[in-house]
């Protein structure tokens, strides 16, 4: 399989990590993420401890608070509130899952605005809609990045983005249809309940899924030469590995007929963790 094919995400994080590492130096700060942990999902913990070691190697402190799961709102409200007030914390994010007896929704707006690395609140998705300046949700994020890295224009493209989430559908699409690049795309939002998907998702110069469905996306589905960016990660058990990690898009399948595709592992995933240390940075400097 040919290399230029694949738009890794290696050469990307090298770049954010070196700026963030000389900005951080340059400017002498002491950035602080905090993530709320509730109980000890494995995947959760894994991600935080590889958080916190991306963090340490650039000199950005990554904190883990671990709370019960049995804790009451009331309770998280009030360890939120402390992180807000304390100056020398610079990002608080909250891990999921949470449990059931957690409103996440009032949680995500007692998060100060501009210490939400994540960028749910909806202050922050307010200016992204309305293209002010705002930390942005990671994974929008790292999409543009990878489209701006690579040189993939998007002005009077047809883009369509496969998913309709608050986490990355919605705010990408509103993203995209900015008049800055990346930008200027017209975009197309699938679903669930979108009908004749196929002749949709075959007319895009750049395809992004974000559905949750490992291997959804096959050749059929897809333009000859569209660029296709996967954001999907699907854990499925194998019987040598005990488990692997799949996309949305039929990687071998539509392989030959895209102009570019992003792997998974190796693509939008690292280069979500990069835009989320770059977010700390960011509210640091504010």
């Amino acid at each position: 399989m040919s290399s230029e094919k694949k738009l890794r995400a290696k050469p990307i994080i090298k770049q954010v990590y070196a700026n963030l590492q000389h900005t951080i130096e340059k400017k002498q700060l002491k950035p602080c993420l905090v993530i709320i942990i509730l109980g000890n999902d494995p995947a959760a913990v894994y991600y935080m401890n590889n958080l916190r070691k991306k963090g340490a190697k650039i000199g950005i402190e990554v904190k883990i608070e671990k709370l019960d799961t049995s804790i009451s709102q009331e309770a998280l409200i009030s360890k939120i509130d402390q992180f807000n007030s304390n100056s020398e914390i610079h990002g608080i994010m909250l891990q999921k899952p949470l449990p059931k007896h957690i409103d996440e929704v009032e949680i995500v707006m007692k998060i100060a605005p501009d210490k939400d690395v994540d960028g749910f609140h909806p202050l922050n998705m307010g200016k992204l809609v309305l293209n002010q300046d705002s930390l942005l949700p990671s994974t929008p994020a790292a999409v543009l990045k990878i489209l701006d890295f690579y040189n993939i224009k998007t002005e009077g493209k047809n883009v369509v983005i496969l998913g309709r989430s608050a986490i990355v559908g919605k705010p990408l699409a509103n993203l995209l249809l900015r008049k800055d690049s990346p930008g200027n795309a017209t975009v197309t939002v699938c679903h669930s309940r979108t009908q004749h998907l196929a002749n949709i998702t075959s007319q895009a110069d750049i395809l992004v899924a974000a559905i949750g469905k490992a291997n959804f996306v096959k050749k059929e589905m897809i333009k000859q030469e569209a660029i296709i960016i996967d954001v999907g990660v699907n854990q499925i058990e194998d019987a040598e590995t005990g488990y692997k990690y799949l996309g949305d898009v039929d990687y071998n399948d539509c392989f030959e007929k895209a102009a570019k595709i992003t792997p998974v592992p190796g693509g939008v995933g690292s280069v979500t963790t990069s835009m989320l240390l770059s977010n700390v940075v960011k509210a640091a400097l504010k």
